[in-house]
């Protein structure tokens, strides 16, 4: 009698652990279709987003008690000084981006001066690499006294 009391308790423990695993099984599902499928009315916890972010944000491995910090956008107009950081593309700020005014075509010397098509930004002037003696096929590459550049080479001919 005690013998098959225990066999029931634990038939009943074992059912009770393999409803627990489907059921969580099935919820992950729905939360992966809910979160694939567009237009759902059905909100899901990890799709809240920042008023400054459009990207969703995941609460997954946050303490949901705790408030979540949201990272200010560091633009150049607004903290100038973050153009002057170590690995940052240069020190000046155009168009809220950093760059650096004597090598960038597109902000050749000042912001918005774009290069032609077959020229380069050398010391903040659109030169041609092509022709230009003292710049010959990159910057600073000057061709010897009586030579010519010509498609970027010294005294090709």
């Amino acid at each position: 009698m005690k013998c098959a009391k225990i066999l029931v308790l634990l038939a009943m423990v074992m059912a009770m652990a393999l409803a627990i695993t489907i059921s969580a099984a099935e919820a992950s599902r729905d939360e992966s279709f809910l979160g694939n499928k567009e237009g759902s009315e059905v909100a899901d916890s990890s799709e809240i987003s920042s008023p400054e972010d459009e990207a969703p944000i995941s609460l997954r491995g946050t303490n949901r008690f705790l408030p979540q910090k949201y990272r200010a956008k560091m633009t150049c107009n607004n903290y100038p000084r973050v153009c002057h950081i170590r690995g940052s593309p240069g020190p000046d700020c155009c168009k809220k981006k950093c760059v650096n005014v004597l090598i960038d075509r597109l902000n050749c010397g000042m912001c918005g001066k774009k290069c032609k098509y077959p020229e380069i930004c050398c010391k903040g002037r659109c030169v041609n690499p092509l022709s230009d003696r003292r710049h010959c096929g990159s910057c600073s590459n000057k061709c010897n006294k009586g030579s010519f550049c010509v498609y970027g080479m010294c005294s090709y001919a």
